[in-house]
């Protein structure tokens, strides 16, 4: 295969793409692609939880508590999703809202006790579906793929 058939700029007439453009060699579809992959696995391994709402815990267990605007940035939810995720891992007892103690109008977001015994229950399950979800790579591709996907984020 050519490198402009793998970019999708190749293609012959009638090779079953117009214009030579070929969807399953675009960065967008794959990495969708494998995002189904990983969220089928996640579910199936992690029902209790959504990625959204283990990626809300896991930050608040590395950095302890942060205003809901930051936990959002820090996890790459928009301020209705990061929203949304607060409320409900409130509702369950695993997070709780505040103020800011020199700010009133800034949300500030915790763990419960519940809610990190909850993350520190589920590392292991987390590190697994990593693991599961890089499993068809080698070692050595692993690492180079996320360094790569660090690197275009």
């Amino acid at each position: 295969m050519t490198r402009e058939s793998q970019t999708g700029t190749g293609g012959a007439p009638g090779s079953g793409s117009l214009a030579g453009y070929c969807l399953d060699h675009q960065v967008g579809f794959l990495l969708r692609r494998a995002n189904q992959r990983h969220l089928a696995i996640f579910a199936r391994a992690m029902p209790s939880l959504t990625p959204r709402q283990f990626a809300a815990l896991a930050r608040l267990g590395e950095r302890g508590p942060l205003s809901q605007n930051q936990l959002g940035r820090e996890t790459a939810m928009d301020a209705a999703t990061i929203k949304g995720v607060v409320v409900r891992l409130a509702e369950r007892g695993l997070a709780e809202t505040g103020a800011h103690p020199n700010d009133r109008r800034r949300v500030m977001i915790s763990l419960t006790d519940i809610g990190a015994r909850v993350f520190e229950s589920q590392v292991q399950t987390a590190t697994e579906i990593t693991k599961e979800t890089l499993a068809p790579l080698t070692a050595d591709e692993r690492s180079s793929f996320l360094r790569m996907l660090e690197k275009i984020c």
